[in-house]
């Protein structure tokens, strides 16, 4: 028969690899939440551009439209306005 005794070595072990995967876990999700919310900024700013220009080209509703949500600015001039500054 054979017996085993656990020392307090290996709960401290076992207690501090838990730590620092709890941590790493934790490290890991903020990092790509914080990615994930860069990408969109990038996202918006891109569509916002690219509207512009459509806007520059094509003077349709549908551009008024989707610039008006995406910049929240409700009149024509100020999305004219607003282009003129993105497109340069």
């Amino acid at each position: 028969m054979k017996f085993e005794l656990k020392t307090e070595n290996e709960n401290y072990s076992k207690s501090f690899s838990q730590f620092f995967r709890i941590v790493f876990f934790l490290t890991l999700i903020i990092i790509l939440c914080d990615v994930a919310l860069k990408l969109g900024f990038i996202s918006r700013n891109h569509k916002i551009e690219y509207n512009c220009r459509l806007l520059s080209v094509e003077k349709s509703k549908l551009h008024f439209k989707k610039l008006s949500r995406l910049s929240n600015l409700k009149s024509k001039q100020q999305i004219w306005e607003f282009c003129r500054e993105v497109i340069k």
